[in-house]
């Protein structure tokens, strides 16, 4: 009798170390660290809990392949039911190594059977938690439900190391939808705690987007990651964290384009994202909020992510603002000053741009600075402040002697746009021509290191030698440059044209532009269209150029009407209304030209409607005075374009050269108009002749500057194209 009395006392010690050992998290870390030995903690726990006693007779069994007597051995053992035993061998097969066995005893466990009372179980459960009540007994204990959850996770892991991924995938759903169906409101809090049931529920929310990734089902992995953030899986920070950034890393380069979240439980007037871009920046943003709010770890890659969708959205003064908003310590302060830089210089802010960099620029080294270097000469080019982004590039070609080639190039590229700008607006002839000098100096010296590959060094070497009135070798850059580029820039198509009609080559002229426009598309012909009537206008052929214009006319009537629609941006509107006065202003002169002053009058009036602050209007009224016989009038509607635009360069020798004619003023102030025309645009051979004639009506010691200015003015009316170079 006593010893009847003390084989039960053992049995139930032994069923209750098995409930421990079954409630443990140990296992469940061994299992998805892939620790798979003999000597794991499952193992471990089975010694302690009195299952050494059948541990030799349970393994020589698996070991045989014998997994009925395994499992009736176990059950004889510790008092567990088939589908219990099944799961506990099955995970110890699983942490031994042994994946197809431990699929195999997995698979003989009928959970479609069971998922009713695991779901009366689980809501059980969770009631008693809120009424406290000890009354309503669920059908199966917790501690068996979780362990017929983590036999359905371990199975799944077992067939994505197969790589059964859409099987795996479908058994892990499993587990979500029973707690999903159990508790619609999601895990109440502290739920499962003292077992490892909310453990196995979180390492499924996480593994189950990815098993639907491995198996190429996008829309199933998008519709997974929105669900395991959406529901209450009683997460933590970290690991919803992780989640929400995998999520946004997976909608940014998936290339998968789903539909729109269907928030329905959103408040009125919430964003809801409208796709893929605007779900990520969201749950980007949502994860710099926390690192502000230090709710969770930092992650300098999510800015890096955030830059990157902003970006690709256009949206940079947001991005700047996240930046801005970003607490110390994220991101090395020299990185956030370039790339807060960075996003004021595509928000075309240069100043603020230039300013951030300065700060940069005074921190450290400068072999440490080389990017805010060239970015900074960038700026300085892009603003006009052309000496500092000479310096700015001087100061980086002399830290990175010996260094990266191409670094080297983009130095010299900017240095060569500097000084050819410098070139152009000296006041010494000594100072221009030196700058000339050197700029084809570093361009050439970019070629050699860029290896005659890159479009910038040769579109810049064409347009220096052109600007030199060196115009073969500017044509072989330009050819190059096209042949380059297979014909795919616009501007390298135009600059080639213009290179030809300098050379007075207007038949090739024409065929090339011919050519650009047949590999360009309706909505980017206006800049083809407007040249290709220049050119037909300069061989006398106005007739065709008057139909070239109306053409060019009717493109920009289109892309007006697209724009209104709210298909284009703004920007491409501004350069349609500035395309467009152009077109009216070049049509009237050639009507001027041709004796057609009404049409001329038609075509001043389309300049007005277009922009009624235009000097080009005004100047195109004082031309057709002049030919009326009109000058003082001209000269009024001189002075009117010249106040609406200080710096419109026909406006200044229209004024001069009226004003020599009339003799109302003394020379010096026609002189004045003239000089201020040359200093802002020294290849304007109009402007150097009516220089001529005013020094040859001076008489004297002036007749040798006369001279010059003659020579000057034929040089360049022998090699002016029929539009500027730049």
């Amino acid at each position: 009798m006593e010893g009847r009395k003390e084989r039960g006392r053992l049995r139930n010690f032994l069923q209750r170390m098995a409930m421990e050992c079954l409630c443990s998290g140990e296992q469940l870390k061994g299992a998805d660290e892939t620790i798979r030995s003999s000597d794991s903690s499952i193992t471990k726990d089975f010694s302690a809990s009195g299952y050494s006693s059948r541990n030799g007779e349970v393994e020589q069994y698996l070991d045989n392949g014998n997994i009925e007597e395994a499992e009736l051995s176990l059950r004889e053992g510790v008092c567990l039911n088939y589908e219990e035993a099944r799961a506990l061998l099955g995970r110890l097969e699983y942490q031994r190594g042994h994946v197809e066995a431990a699929l195999r005893v997995f698979d003989g466990i009928d959970i479609s059977s069971l998922v009713p009372k695991m779901k009366i179980s689980i809501a059980r459960k969770a009631h008693r938690r809120k009424t406290r009540s000890q009354w309503d007994s669920p059908p199966m204990p917790l501690h068996a439900v979780s362990l017929l959850m983590e036999a359905i996770y371990l199975k799944a892991r077992a067939l994505h190391d197969l790589g059964k991924f859409k099987d795996a995938a479908q058994e892990c759903r499993m587990i979500l939808d029973i707690v999903e169906a159990a508790l619609p409101e999601g895990l109440p809090a502290g739920f499962g705690k003292g077992c490892k049931l909310n453990e196995i529920i979180c390492k499924a929310v996480q593994f189950l987007p990815e098993l639907w990734k491995l198996a190429g089902f996008s829309l199933e992995a998008i519709s997974e990651y929105r669900r395991s953030l959406l529901n209450n899986w009683n997460l933590d920070g970290e690991t919803i964290a992780k989640i929400q950034k995998e999520f946004a890393v997976f909608l940014l380069y998936s290339g998968c384009e789903a539909r729109p979240p269907n928030l329905h439980s959103q408040l009125d007037g919430s964003f809801v994202p409208r796709n893929n871009m605007e779900e990520a920046i969201l749950l980007l943003m949502i994860l710099l909020r926390k690192f502000n709010l230090r709710r969770v770890e930092r992650d300098p890659t999510v800015m890096h992510h955030l830059t990157f969708a902003l970006s690709m959205s256009g949206q940079l003064k947001p991005l700047a603002i996240q930046f801005e908003e970003l607490l110390p310590g994220l991101l090395d302060k020299r990185e956030w000053s370039y790339n807060v830089a960075l996003c004021y210089l595509a928000e075309e802010d240069d100043l603020t741009a230039l300013n951030l960099l300065k700060r940069i620029l005074k921190l450290g080294q400068e072999s440490e600075n080389l990017k805010e270097l060239l970015l900074g000469s960038k700026v300085c080019v892009e603003k006009g402040d052309y000496a500092e982004g000479a310096a700015y590039a001087r100061r980086a070609i002399a830290n990175i002697q010996g260094g990266c080639d191409q670094l080297v190039g983009v130095a010299d590229v900017l240095l060569g746009v500097s000084l050819s700008n410098q070139a152009r607006y000296a006041i010494s002839d000594t100072d221009r021509a030196s700058w000339q000098y050197e700029a084809l100096e570093v361009l050439g010296s970019a070629e050699k290191n860029m290896h005659w590959q890159d479009p910038r060094v040769l579109y810049n070497l064409s347009l220096e030698n052109a600007e030199q009135r060196k115009l073969d070798a500017a044509v072989f850059y330009a050819k190059k440059l096209v042949k380059l580029e297979a014909g795919s820039e616009l501007r390298s198509w135009l600059l080639l044209a213009r290179l030809l009609s300098a050379q007075k080559l207007f038949a090739d002229a024409e065929t090339i532009v011919d050519a650009a426009l047949d590999q360009t598309g309706k909505w980017n012909q206006g800049d083809l269209l407007r040249t290709k009537a220049r050119i037909q206008a300069a061989q006398g052929e106005f007739s065709d150029a008057v139909g070239t214009y109306t053409q060019l006319l009717a493109i920009i009537q289109l892309r007006r009407k697209k724009f209104i629609s709210g298909i284009s941006l703004a920007k491409d509107a501004e350069d349609d209304k500035s395309l467009e006065t152009e077109t009216w202003y070049d049509l009237a002169l050639l009507y001027l030209g041709m004796s057609q002053w009404r049409d001329a009058e038609v075509c001043i009036s389309k300049i007005r409607a277009v922009s009624c602050y235009s000097a080009l209007a005004w100047h195109a009224t004082g031309k057709l005075y002049e030919v009326k016989g009109l000058p003082k009038e001209a000269l009024g509607a001189y002075f009117r374009a010249l106040d609406l635009d200080a710096k419109h360069v026909p406006s200044l020798i229209s004024t001069a050269i009226i004003l020599r004619q009339l003799g109302d003023r003394p020379l010096p102030s026609v002189w004045c108009f003239l000089t201020d025309a040359l200093q802002l645009d020294r290849t304007n051979h109009m402007a150097w002749f009516n220089l001529g004639l005013l020094y040859e009506e001076e008489g004297g010691r002036s007749a040798a500057e006369a001279a010059e200015c003659f020579q000057a003015a034929a040089l360049l009316e022998e090699t002016a194209p029929v539009e500027p170079f730049r």
